[in-house]
């Protein structure tokens, strides 16, 4: 489900703009709940997106602090950005950052099942390398796969300013 932003001005709502954004963001920062403390960790990841239900999956060792957070609290929050551009103005209050950017919460839930694990593990190499992959049990066997139920996520793009094009052609 998408959740409304304070600047709707920079608010996707659009899917193929979100599927965009997911597409070409490599990198989720995960964030974790350890105790009263955040804990944030880059990662990789796959998704589905069918009408607004997003699902992400990432990939882990067998064993580690993260799944270690997740089993205690599997309450996560993920951010994802791309197209970090900054950009300069005649005033200190006209430089900024164009960019996109996706951000939610929801629950981590470790897959077990083998063939799900394969068909997370698919999804995960098609969005990282827009190839198509088989895993065979072994493979599996070998990692932790975390399917994250987004419960909200907002999406948003802030573009290059007019004046900041008009800059960067001189």
């Amino acid at each position: 489900m998408r959740k409304g932003m304070t600047r709707r001005e920079l608010e996707v709502t659009d899917p193929n703009q979100i599927i965009e954004i997911l597409d070409k963001c490599k990198i989720l920062h995960l964030g974790l709940v350890d105790g009263d403390e955040p804990y944030v960790v880059a990662m990789n990841y796959g998704y589905t997106l069918e009408g607004d239900a997003l699902t992400l999956y990432l990939h882990a060792a067998k064993t580690g602090y993260k799944l270690d957070l997740m089993r205690a609290n599997p309450k996560v929050f993920f951010e994802m950005d791309c197209d970090v551009t900054p950009f300069e103005g005649d005033l200190p209050c006209q430089y900024g950052t164009a960019y996109a950017s996706i951000m939610g919460r929801g629950q981590a839930e470790l897959v077990e099942d083998v063939e799900a694990k394969k068909e997370a593990l698919s999804l995960f190499m098609k969005s990282q390398t827009g190839k198509d992959f088989e895993f065979q049990d072994k493979m599996v066997s070998i990692v932790s796969i975390i399917k994250i139920h987004v419960s909200e996520y907002t999406a948003k793009r802030r573009e290059m300013p007019l004046l900041a094009r008009r800059k960067e052609k001189l």
